[in-house]
């Protein structure tokens, strides 16, 4: 069996959407806590073994043999949190727990970091190097910490899971998103704000240099997300594993919020309209302005696929799903 925290969140269901579909794969154990009341719906189309509650997992665990690997998306994904402990909580001391026990019973293990961990970018985006990266916010030394301590661990030489990636996502856009509401992406958020007034609202170029719309992200379709961790995980079931290491992913290529957003109205058959507004209090100095993944060193692992384009995501994006009756992947 395969578990995937997080199973009910965006990447975690597209995750078992790709292990359904592509590898042929129904043996999984879902595990999250559901706060969204439309939720449950990222789960509709999908065949899984269990469902469990977060905090009920340790005690499945204690008592299941079978479990071949660990798919590690459960955490607080809002860059806006401010209750650090329910950071510590939940990303930090949940995912050592899952780490400490697939070490024990040498089960594969695959985690989710951020390109939050970069901070504002003063030190670039290659993930060969960690230690001088200072987010800008909670979330994003959550992220931190648990990759540093995964990289102490193994360089003590204490125990470890057979295979092991953490992956540094990017910009990740495409179905099943809507429950994270404002931290949706750009993508979600123009499609409906777009069908709603007829424009849609981007942030001005607050920083010098920058232009209006001109904000410079590494936007990666989910589906390749899933198609990266497969990747991994498929090599880690054949005992084949890929180097174990912390990888980003992403495109390779920033583009504007603005292309983004006008990539959704076009593929809403619509003439983009765009609107550009003030930076909220609460984001200006904890803002990226601009992301790009240095992709060599998961080129160098083997994983050799194009991704998707903007232009093509969004249009399978928006035409596929977010115009359909059911949205839902």
């Amino acid at each position: 069996m395969i578990v995937i925290t997080g199973g009910a969140g965006m990447i975690g269901s597209i995750m078992a959407w790709h292990l359904n579909t592509k590898l042929g794969r129904q043996d999984l154990v879902i595990v999250d806590r559901i706060t969204h009341e439309n939720q449950w719906q990222n789960l509709v189309h999908r065949h899984y073994a269990e469902y469990l509650d977060k905090d009920q997992l340790f005690d499945f665990l204690e008592d299941n043999e079978g479990i071949t690997a660990v798919i590690h998306m459960g955490a607080i994904s809002a860059t806006t949190e401010r209750d650090f402990n329910k950071l510590v909580a939940d990303n930090m001391h949940y995912s050592q727990d899952l780490w400490s026990w697939c070490a024990e019973y040498e089960v594969p293990f695959f985690y989710a970091s951020s390109a939050a961990t970069y901070g504002g970018g003063e030190h670039g985006y290659d993930d060969a190097s960690i230690e001088k990266l200072r987010p800008l916010n909670g979330y994003g030394y959550s992220k931190h910490f648990f990759d540093q301590w995964v990289l102490q661990q193994v360089k003590d030489k204490q125990a470890a899971p057979p295979a092991w990636a953490g992956f540094k996502f990017f910009n990740v856009y495409g179905p099943n998103e809507y429950h994270k509401e404002r931290m949706a992406s750009v993508a979600f958020h123009t499609f409906n704000q777009f069908s709603e007034t007829g424009t849609m609202r981007l942030f001005k170029g607050t920083k010098a240099g920058v232009e209006d719309g001109m904000q410079l992200r590494d936007f990666v379709y989910v589906k390749d997300v899933a198609d990266v961790m497969g990747f991994f995980l498929e090599a880690a079931l054949k005992h084949k594993p890929v180097a174990s290491a912390i990888y980003n992913i992403g495109t390779g290529q920033a583009r504007s919020f603005k292309d983004l957003a006008s990539n959704v109205m076009t593929s809403m058959a619509r003439e983009p309209n765009i609107t550009y507004i003030d930076m909220p209090q609460d984001l200006q100095g904890k803002y990226q302005y601009f992301t790009q993944a240095e992709m060599h060193k998961l080129r160098d692992a083997g994983y050799k696929k194009p991704f998707t384009s903007l232009e093509e995501g969004v249009k399978d994006y928006v035409q596929n799903y977010l115009m359909q009756e059911d949205p839902y992947c």
